[in-house]
């Protein structure tokens, strides 16, 4: 990541640039292609590759490659927006996949994107690019549209006013298009999100609440897009919703009867 700014990049700048180098497509680099990828000199990538490594954080592969560490694992566990939702959200999760046998997804926002927290696959179940720990574009998936359109004013116009990737024909890339697709997720209580990321599949998704009746996740099932008829997945998907919402105390799940 090369810097712009007229300002140098600070210590922990140059540490953040060598650990967000490493991508699902490179997740193993020499310290010359690190150079390269964050655009620092050899010997400071050296100097700081050495540290991370001596700390854990980065591990070296016996062909001199280095990955990242178990170290940033475990401290990334203690993130509560992480384990603590993930931990609630398991057992609704598989009872959602053990019901239909198909892709399971739990989210939360980071503007613009979201960020999958845990996904449950099957073997027979269609093909998804999204993992546990990936990124995608918020206004192209189901729990994105979900997130953004219980997320506060300033951010839904951020993205609302900024460029929006293109997935496939069918992704979103209006900011008038999403400005009533968010409407229509607030208004339903749920999302169905059809070919904008994949052509082959479309999702159904739904929000979790927290403690504060603040949206704080959303989940979502992805299915074939050839498959049955989307809106015959919402009541589950809803109730999984709810059963994660009142595991984390929200209180108006918690009001409602049953």
């Amino acid at each position: 990541m090369r810097h712009t700014s007229a300002q140098a990049p600070s210590v922990v700048d140059r540490v953040l640039d060598v650990l967000g180098a490493f991508t699902p497509d490179r997740p193993a680099m020499t310290l010359s292609e690190l150079s390269r990828r964050t655009g620092l000199p050899l010997s400071t990538t050296h100097r700081i590759v050495g540290e991370l490594a001596r700390r854990g954080a980065l591990e070296r592969q016996d062909d001199g490659r280095y990955r990242i560490g178990l170290w940033l694992w475990e401290i990334a566990s203690l993130s509560p927006r992480g384990t603590v939702l993930r931990d609630a959200a398991m057992p609704f999760l598989e009872d959602l996949y053990e019901a239909t046998h198909e892709n399971v997804q739990l989210a939360v926002l980071d503007a613009p994107d979201v960020v999958y927290v845990e996904r449950i696959s099957g073997r027979n179940a269609v093909s998804i690019v999204s993992r546990p720990g990936g990124r995608l574009a918020a206004h192209a998936t189901g729990v994105g549209l979900v997130l953004l359109a219980h997320a506060p004013a300033e951010v839904q116009e951020a993205v609302l006013s900024a460029p929006l990737r293109q997935y496939t024909p069918k992704t979103i890339t209006s900011g008038e298009e999403l400005r009533r697709a968010l409407a229509d997720a607030r208004r339903d209580g749920y999302v169905i999100s059809d070919r904008q990321v994949e052509m082959v599949s479309l999702s159904v998704a739904a929000p979790v609440h927290g403690a504060d009746d603040a949206v704080v996740a959303a989940i979502s099932i992805v299915i074939p897009a050839a498959g049955p008829d989307p809106r015959s997945m919402v009541p589950a998907v809803r109730a999984a919703a709810r059963g994660i919402s009142r595991a984390l105390g929200a209180p108006r799940v918690l009001r409602q009867p049953g």
